[in-house]
């Protein structure tokens, strides 16, 4: 059984990708400043498309399986 605060941490976790690629649109929609020749939001979208890999697998990781 998780501890709780492990159960919270999960769902903080969990839901930081979503949030980021909901909630924080309408504050970071801007064409400049251009990232790598992209767009800014683009660019904010394409990063959190690649994090939220790493934020799955510490979920899995506090799971403690092995």
């Amino acid at each position: 059984m998780f501890s709780l605060r492990v159960r919270v941490l999960r769902a903080v976790f969990a839901l930081i990708p979503a949030l980021m690629l909901t909630l924080a649109v309408p504050l970071i929609n801007r064409v400049e400043p251009h990232v790598f020749g992209l767009p800014f939001l683009l660019a904010w979208i394409v990063l959190w498309l690649l994090l939220t890999p790493l934020f799955l697998y510490a979920i899995y990781r506090m799971e403690g399986r092995t």
